[in-house]
């Protein structure tokens, strides 16, 4: 791809994240997923023009952030590896999951968990995450992999290159009755 169409999804990768988070409002230590079709990305059928060019775009936009928010990344492979995630070493321990034996390749894992894996520090893959907010770029279906109640994002973006965009936070459960309170006074 050219380097205009990757700095362009770069800038907005970069831009609805920080949307995203400002919505969301992660702690340190918390967790954001993200699950992506570089194929879609290019406006091709998801799987079918997996791109590393696309990955490395994309994740020089998420890193960044991440990294200025002190927040963990687990990137979402593709359903050839059980959509198992690519996380740090350190978030892995941190948050109890367990690690699974799998390296990510373009064709087995997708583009965007393959450039994760080489970049972490400390890669290793999880089975299953339960994160606090979520990026979806080109309908990976990351669902699995959010806390139970998920709360829509929308922004200004509404797509990654030619990928449709979704966004999600979570928040705790609502329990009890008429009679409960949600909010300490």
């Amino acid at each position: 791809m050219k380097n205009v169409v990757l700095n362009e999804i770069n800038a907005s990768v970069q831009t609805t994240l920080g949307e995203l988070l400002n919505v969301a409002e992660l702690k340190q230590g918390q967790i954001l997923v993200v699950g992506c079709s570089t194929s879609e990305v290019q406006g091709e059928k998801i799987g079918k023009a997996s791109s590393m060019e696309v990955a490395e775009a994309i994740l020089d936009g998420i890193l960044p952030v991440i990294v200025e928010n002190g927040i963990y990344l687990a990137v979402q492979g593709c359903e050839h590896i059980n959509r198992s995630l690519a996380v740090e070493e350190e978030c892995a321990e941190r948050h109890g999951l367990e690690v699974v034996n799998v390296v990510p390749r373009l064709k087995a894992g997708g583009g965007l968990a393959t450039a994760a894996y080489h970049r972490f520090k400390n890669p290793v893959m999880v089975e299953s995450i339960k994160a606090h907010a979520g990026m979806d770029i080109g309908d990976t279906l990351i669902g699995m992999h959010l806390k139970s109640v998920v709360v829509p994002v929308r922004t200004e973006v509404k797509q990654i290159g030619n990928a449709h965009l979704t966004m999600a936070r979570t928040r705790p459960k609502l329990v009890g009755g008429k009679r409960a309170e949600y909010t300490p006074e």
